[in-house]
């Protein structure tokens, strides 16, 4: 409220001067506004990435960076599939690709496998969606870490 308040002015010769506003902002409210919205960016930020959890392979190939999310399929380690975080059998993963992408062949799907599965798995979750007519089908792996890195 420092809009409202007033203050007053001497000039040189001691008198007093008119009454002039304060025309100072608080900053304290959008300071306040601020600090709400960082904590909640970083609350929400962990909760946007593929919530199921895969012990990724390591290899030193670049990243990607795509402008449009691509679907994600996961092979957890005890072979079950996701489509993103949704569970599905072998056999009901093509019809869900095809309902989710509607018949998109250049939809970008990216297969993440889990490091302890057996790669014929994999292999075989990937055939699944390459013969249904999606061309645009990608392993994931994460880079390794420093002290595991490749000599």
């Amino acid at each position: 409220m420092a809009a409202g308040m007033m203050e007053t002015r001497r000039n040189r010769r001691g008198h007093r001067s008119r009454w002039r506003p304060m025309a100072e902002i608080n900053v304290t409210p959008f300071v306040d506004v601020m600090l709400v919205l960082l904590i909640v960016f970083m609350v929400t930020a962990p909760l946007l990435t593929v919530g199921v959890p895969i012990d990724l392979p390591q290899t030193e190939a670049q990243n990607i960076s795509e402008p449009v999310e691509p679907l994600v399929i996961s092979v957890n380690r005890e072979g079950q599939i996701f489509i993103q975080e949704t569970e599905v059998s072998l056999e009901a993963l093509v019809p869900r690709l095809i309902a989710i992408t509607d018949s998109n062949p250049e939809a970008r799907i990216y297969v993440r496998g889990d490091r302890s599965i057996a790669y014929g798995w994999v292999m075989q979750v990937m055939g699944r969606v390459n013969s249904a007519g999606f061309r645009r089908v990608a392993l994931i792996a994460e880079l390794p870490r420093p002290e595991t890195a490749l000599q």
